[in-house]
């Protein structure tokens, strides 16, 4: 069977696409940025990125969340290339004095090298935001 459905509105009380459990349980927002090219790959709801230092991003959403007790999860791929073997990892949070972890219309990650702690531009950073 092949066809294509439109509706304007679905209404249901239970199950996974009540209203609430729909809104929950997709995505709100998710990225594919090169932190090397400082370029978007791919992304949903996810207006622009600002480069704030090496290794520091802020993702900005195109339509705020509802509020700031959304789910993030990330991963990186490489310094250098898609094939570079050294391991990142993505710390949600800032370096400034007084850090904003996360907001309804922002969200700040940090990437570097786990092995030595040190803060550097990712050439893949993933993220997807879940909830509020």
């Amino acid at each position: 069977m092949a066809g294509t459905i439109v509706a304007n509105q679905i209404n249901t009380d239970t199950g996974l696409f009540s209203i609430q459990n729909a809104s929950q349980g997709i995505a709100k927002a998710w990225i594919s940025y090169n932190g090397v090219s400082k370029t978007i790959n791919s992304s949903f709801n996810v207006s622009s990125v600002t480069y704030n230092s090496t290794g520091n991003y802020t993702l900005n959403f195109a339509t705020a969340m509802s509020n700031a007790n959304y789910a993030v999860a990330f991963g990186t791929i490489g310094i250098t290339s898609n094939t570079d073997a050294r391991q990142t990892t993505v710390i949600n949070g800032t370096v400034s004095s007084s850090p904003t972890l996360k907001s309804t219309t922002q969200l700040n990650i940090l990437t570097g090298v786990t092995s030595s702690a040190i803060i550097q531009d990712a050439y893949e950073v993933d993220v997807i935001v879940c909830g509020a």
